[in-house]
């Protein structure tokens, strides 16, 4: 009986670690926010090539300098092989008779976005991307998130001050130190290599934001308010204000079944040299008479912007509000 026993133990465990050896094999790949294209190299230099770099390397919206919205690597279809065809976001173009259009999730790795067109002339490849572009940018952003939410989790800052002041949670991860609180307000900070990025919760009264053209013009004037509250530099009257030389861009979003604004656009500190992007969640929470801000915003003067912003937008797309 106990021979059997040890033999049962010994199958279970050999299942479990052939079962884990599977998910790591299958574990995709790909650095955050890029894309593997593969295509032929005659395509990639003409039309078609110009059409997936203007659609998908388009400038990111709000930030200080210009970057893509994916970072492409091109490789030739016979690439597409092995570790190759694990990347986590892949679109696969091949002129051949047969037009058609497909996306398929998990195909050879998890996560992972497989994205194949082909057509027999440029025009009905053209066409197939014009037509589904942004669909699949919005499945890939979707993927890039959730992906960067895995990696939040993994360790995270104790939430409870965040939950008592303001009834929500959010996922933020522990390499966030708190260096501001007050009554309805709290401010996170995390220090990179180049500078550091940070987080702001906050509430104002929920007529502060009226809900028409000049909403824009009212969040402009509220974030303004709370820098000359709160976030200051080193030198006198340094405040942080929006800057005014550079229109915010303005979206309605969702957030946990809310509605709300989202605002992007260059933070400066007045009299100072400091300066960076910000991305603005202004919620409208009704049942509590408020609207709830978190806003990420990062210096980082000589490095990239884009994943930085991208890991903030992120963390604040983990809030739920609690009953």
């Amino acid at each position: 009986m106990k021979k059997l026993l040890l033999l049962f133990l010994a199958i279970l465990s050999f299942s479990c670690s052939q079962k884990e050896d599977t998910v790591s094999e299958k574990k995709s790949t790909g650095e955050p926010n890029s894309i593997s294209v593969f295509i032929d190299d005659k395509l990639w230099i003409g039309e078609i090539g110009d059409s997936i770099r203007k659609k998908f390397a388009t400038p990111v919206d709000g930030l200080s300098l210009e970057e893509p919205l994916f970072t492409i690597n091109q490789y030739p279809l016979h690439a597409f092989d092995g570790a190759m065809s694990k990347s986590r976001n892949i679109i696969y173009v091949k002129k051949e008779s047969k037009n058609s259009f497909d996306i398929s999730e998990n195909q050879y790795a998890v996560p992972q976005n497989l994205v194949r067109i082909s057509g027999n002339t440029t025009s009905l490849i053209l066409n197939h991307l014009e037509q589904n572009a942004s669909d699949i940018i919005a499945m890939m952003q979707q993927t890039e998130v959730e992906e960067s939410q895995k990696n939040i989790r993994k360790s995270l800052l104790d939430g409870k001050t965040i939950q008592s002041k303001f009834n929500v949670s959010i996922d933020v991860p522990k390499t966030f130190k708190k260096v501001l609180e007050k009554d309805k307000f709290v401010w996170l900070k995390k220090e990179i290599q180049s500078g550091n990025s940070s987080i702001l919760v906050y509430e104002i009264p929920l007529h502060c934001i009226k809900r028409n053209e000049e909403a824009i013009n009212h969040i402009v004037r509220m974030r303004d308010s709370i820098g000359s509250l709160y976030i200051h530099g080193t030198t006198e009257n340094s405040q942080m204000v929006t800057e005014d030389s550079f229109s915010p861009y303005l979206q309605n979003i969702t957030l946990d079944g809310k509605k709300g604004f989202q605002t992007k656009g260059n933070w400066e500190l007045k009299n100072d040299t400091m300066a960076g992007p910000f991305a603005n969640y202004s919620i409208i929470d009704e049942k509590n008479n408020r609207i709830l801000v978190i806003e990420g915003f990062c210096y980082a003067p000589s490095a990239p912007q884009r994943d930085v912003m991208h890991e903030l937008e992120a963390i604040i797309k983990t809030i739920k509000f609690l009953k």
